[in-house]
């Protein structure tokens, strides 16, 4: 069998980039991501020997074992042997590699105590946050001089860890290539986008894959595998999100139109804060675009993140101080629904007393999530108002100043388990919140109106407005 080599391009570009300490490499489906991570640690076994010690992670077992079936085919003709019990792959020098999956964050904790030279991710954005890589990034450390110790990933768009990769790799540098100072620690990370045509062995074998992607789906799907555009989420839970629709440039909201918050509470997690005014009456935001009489949009809003998902421990006191301090003096707003989790009373004060004395009383938030019987849910409630009247007349708005409402809903998936709820590992506070706010203003339809009778606010047939004012 004939030894592995990386290919020209990209691939080749990845692997010879060893002095990078995080790296992650792909985008488009067919790029040679487990080959570039099989080949990467391979290519310092002869330089290090023993000291050369690695683990290289897929979320579940069935992933895992594609990944061991790709390295019995390139491990055996470098001298390599298998241990089907361990997962493990031993070269004659003393090099190891460990082959194994983590389901969970908290499964990271079983590494306490290893060490490792070379670490591996392959698909990243299965795993719905960063926890598990961050925390094994104190596991890269060796008692040897091994100068190009680093970690290595590789992944396409989508998945529940979508927007935290895109935020952590890509958004700094979206072209690629480009090295990234981290603020905290000083090491540098990059990213290496792989697309389709730079896999010219399997464009060669294979040259009718390119079109089968194409037919698998929807045109979000193709951009993705086809392209690796991560401006594209396939499988969104919100399929009906647009930025164009639903994402506008800030206006001076009219003064009688009334506004409300929506709260989630975190404190080992982000809390995030909603402000929204409801439409009095039709509004023409911008030409071919309107808030139809009843539709809300969020203008302001207050997310408690020191890091992607990773909140900033506010005490309740804190928190309303925050939010205080970012509602002008003479806002009036009519209430503040929130998580019913903080009216709990667990031995003493609950946090929404706590925070009623500091000067913001809520009010418990409807939490239903899924439907019964007939009755709309928060997601229902939410995806109607997305939806809206038309396409030009979309019931929910975003402020574009609202950045990460922008950034976490739009992306977050379908449970896996539970395909009409979110994956809730994912990064969901703002989506709770907004899902608050939309039943505290549920979407209701009216009885038609009888014709002769014309109503101010009806669209020309009788019948009204489709939002509850």
């Amino acid at each position: 069998m004939a030894l592995w080599s990386p290919q020209p391009g990209p691939q080749l570009d990845a692997i010879c980039a060893d002095w990078c300490p995080e790296l992650l490499y792909g985008g488009a489906a067919g790029g040679g991501k487990s080959d570039f991570l099989l080949g990467d640690f391979l290519q310092d076994v002869p330089t290090y020997g023993a000291a050369w010690r690695g683990v290289l992670f897929r979320r579940t077992y069935p992933e895992l074992e594609e990944l061991i079936s790709r390295s019995l085919e390139m491990y055996p003709s470098t001298g390599a042997v298998w241990s089907d019990s361990k997962k493990l792959w031993t070269w004659p020098n003393g090099a190891v590699l460990r082959m194994r999956y983590l389901e969970r964050d908290l499964d990271a904790l079983r590494y306490q105590g290893h060490q490792y030279t070379w670490i591996g991710w392959d698909e990243l954005t299965q795993w719905p946050s960063l926890y598990a890589y961050r925390y094994l990034k104190s596991r890269l450390r060796s008692a040897e001089p091994v100068p190009t110790k680093r970690i290595r990933a590789a992944c396409n768009p989508g998945g529940p860890g979508h927007s935290e990769v895109k935020g952590y790799f890509i958004d700094p540098a979206p072209g690629g290539f480009e090295p990234i100072q981290d603020p905290g620690t000083g090491l540098e990370r990059m990213f290496i986008p792989a697309k389709l045509k730079d896999n010219q062995i399997l464009m060669l074998h294979d040259p009718d894959y390119a079109s089968r992607l194409k037919g698998i789906g929807s045109a979000e799907l193709v951009r993705c595998l086809l392209e690796g555009d991560w401006n594209v989420v396939e499988g969104a839970f919100f399929d009906g999100w647009s930025t164009k629709r639903h994402v506008v440039a800030p206006f001076t909201i009219p003064g009688h139109w009334m506004r409300f918050r929506s709260m989630d509470w975190g404190y080992a997690k982000p809390s995030s804060v909603g402000w929204w005014a409801v439409a009095s009456d039709d509004y023409q935001v911008e030409p071919g675009l309107w808030l139809p009489r009843g539709a809300i949009i969020r203008y302001r809003e207050l997310y408690t993140a020191k890091s992607p998902n990773v909140g900033e421990r506010l005490t309740a006191e804190e928190l309303a101080a925050r939010i205080k301090a970012m509602s002008p003096a003479g806002e009036i707003i009519a209430y503040t629904t929130a998580d019913p989790a903080i009216f709990a009373e667990d031995g003493g004060p609950a946090i929404s007393e706590r925070m009623a004395l500091a000067g913001v009383p809520c009010v418990r938030a409807d939490n239903t999530r899924v439907g019964k019987s007939g009755h709309m849910g928060g997601w229902d409630q939410m995806r109607s108002r997305l939806k809206g009247e038309s396409d030009e007349r979309p019931g929910l708005m975003v402020f574009s100043t609202c950045k990460d409402f922008i950034r976490t809903v739009p992306v977050l998936q379908h449970d896996r388990t539970r395909p009409e709820d979110i994956d809730t590992d994912a990064e969901d506070h703002a989506a709770d919140e907004a899902r608050y706010a939309c039943m505290s203003r549920p979407y209701v339809t009216t009885p038609e109106k009888p014709k002769q009778k014309r109503d101010p606010y009806s669209d020309g047939d009788g019948r009204r407005s489709a939002w509850a004012a």
